[in-house]
């Protein structure tokens, strides 16, 4: 009984320190951090398109976080822009970092591809841009329709697919999507904020004789 007291207890002793190290302790650094200079908040466009981005599921697919020249020297030279800092997530809730790289890390997608009918045609048919491209192509963010009304942004895709005798409209989700990857550009400088210096202490006051 002794044995398994001892046991039982080890373990909730080892789940507290990990859950520390790993939650509480960067949660307590983290969570006043100052935005990267530079970076903006997400416009009311951005946020819904952030939210396609999270209903669709593309954080399985794709990172958020390139890392440092040192650590991995294969994200600089694919161009995916300098390694990210905290500061660069303060307007992300939560931070869609991802864990997979199926495809590319698209942190600096706004960066790399600015344009937006190049980022509507490839969500419609990431194989018209990218031969051999094994991403899902996403046509139900579209609409098929003979002719486009007023308002409305018609793709222009490579010869061979457009619809026959049809135009390619985005629908808003697209349009919103297609904003929040063109938010996604953090090729300012990372400026680190150092910690504030500890004020000299005041000397005590000397009592007069």
């Amino acid at each position: 009984m002794k044995s398994e007291t001892t046991l039982i207890g080890g373990a909730m002793v080892m789940i507290a320190l990990s859950i520390s190290a790993l939650v509480i302790v960067p949660a307590m650094e983290l969570h006043d951090i100052a935005p990267t200079p530079g970076l903006k908040p997400y416009t009311s466009a951005e946020l819904r398109g952030r939210q396609v981005y999270i209903s669709n599921g593309c954080v399985y697919c794709h990172t958020q976080q390139p890392r440092t020249k040192e650590f991995a020297p294969a994200d600089f030279k694919r161009g995916w822009g300098r390694a990210t800092v905290a500061g660069d997530y303060a307007y992300d809730s939560p931070p869609l970092l991802g864990d997979m790289r199926t495809g590319p890390d698209l942190m600096n997608i706004g960066v790399r591809q600015p344009s937006e009918q190049w980022n509507l045609g490839h969500l419609y048919e990431p194989r018209a841009y990218v031969p051999g491209s094994i991403m899902p192509a996403f046509p139900f963010l579209f609409e098929a329709k003979a002719q486009a009304d007023k308002d409305e942004v018609v793709v222009t895709l490579p010869p061979g697919y457009t619809p026959a005798n049809k135009v390619v409209v985005a629908r808003p989700e697209a349009l919103d999507l297609v904003k929040y990857l063109l938010s996604l550009n953090r090729s300012f400088p990372a400026i680190e904020t150092p910690p504030a210096a500890s004020a000299p202490a005041t000397p005590a006051p000397v009592p007069a004789k």
